[in-house]
């Protein structure tokens, strides 16, 4: 009984803001100033999904830009990829956020890369300090979905409150298809992200 005991005390001790809880939500009365929206888009799917995200919550709206961009090439960027992942490699970042503090809430975007979070994304995440935020993650893929990303997010914000996450099918660059979130899909996927924000309780 004792060692139960113990172990619920262990368990109940836990921080809340280390761990993904699928439950959790924010408050519905989300100021939008302090709502930070940031997202690394290759193919504009991911910039797609962080725009729909903003028409309902407002807040700043950001993309990831790198000192060095990728290749054009799509063979060559998934190369240089693959060695920055292998060596842990972060690349330098042009875009740089201001006041990062201010913000309560920071959704983060990015697309599956070789079923890993981006190294854009864990350079943004390394550098930022988002001890205290709610940090919502979103995601578009190629099918595949979104392999250890999710869990990268929630190891690089140990301190963080880390919510449910969004995922859906964008473009598959290696076949030639890039933005595909547009007509009857966006539409699609509009309805897809207004559900999750509802079961978040942020709208």
């Amino acid at each position: 009984m004792h060692l139960l005991l113990a172990l619920f005390l262990l368990i109940s001790a836990c921080s809340p803001a280390q761990q993904t809880d699928s439950r959790a939500t924010v408050a519905a009365t989300l100021a939008p100033d302090k709502v930070l929206i940031v997202y690394l888009s290759r193919t504009n799917n991911i910039k797609a999904i962080a725009e729909i995200i903003h028409k309902h919550v407002g807040g700043k709206l950001v993309a990831l830009e790198l000192v060095t961009p990728y290749p054009q090439d799509y063979r060559t960027t998934v190369e240089q990829v693959a060695r920055e992942n292998e060596t842990g490699f972060l690349p330098a970042l042009k875009t740089k956020i201001d006041s990062i503090q201010q913000y309560d809430v920071v959704f983060v975007g990015f697309p599956t890369w070789g079923m890993q979070l981006p190294p854009p994304v864990k350079s943004f995440l390394r550098q930022n300090d988002l001890s205290g935020k709610t940090v919502i993650p979103f995601n578009s893929n190629a099918g595949y979905g979104v392999g250890s990303s999710f869990q990268t997010v929630k190891e690089l914000c140990p301190d963080s409150k880390i919510l449910e996450g969004f995922t859906t099918k964008g473009g598959v660059e290696r076949d030639g298809q890039y933005l595909v979130i547009k007509g009857q899909r966006a539409d699609e996927v509009k309805r897809e992200v207004k559900k999750w924000l509802q079961k978040l309780n942020v709208i």
